[in-house]
């Protein structure tokens, strides 16, 4: 399970939209997203760095938790 620390999502949209994006790459990924403590949880086998830049082209800031 792969973890980061993502900033700027606020609403039921960001998370779709990292969530759709992670699993447009990976169509099997699992993703767990909790918008309060901004916090991205993932099973895909896509590298680390291919998560942060999915969600960077989806205007969020992450960082490996």
């Amino acid at each position: 399970m792969q973890q980061f620390n993502v900033q700027g999502m606020t609403c039921g949209h960001c998370v779709r939209a990292v969530t759709q994006a992670i699993t447009a790459q990976d169509p099997a990924a699992e993703v767990q997203i909790d918008l309060a403590a901004g916090k991205v949880e993932t099973n895909t086998q896509l590298p680390p760095e291919r998560i942060i830049q999915l969600i960077a082209e989806e205007g969020y800031s992450a960082t490996p938790a």
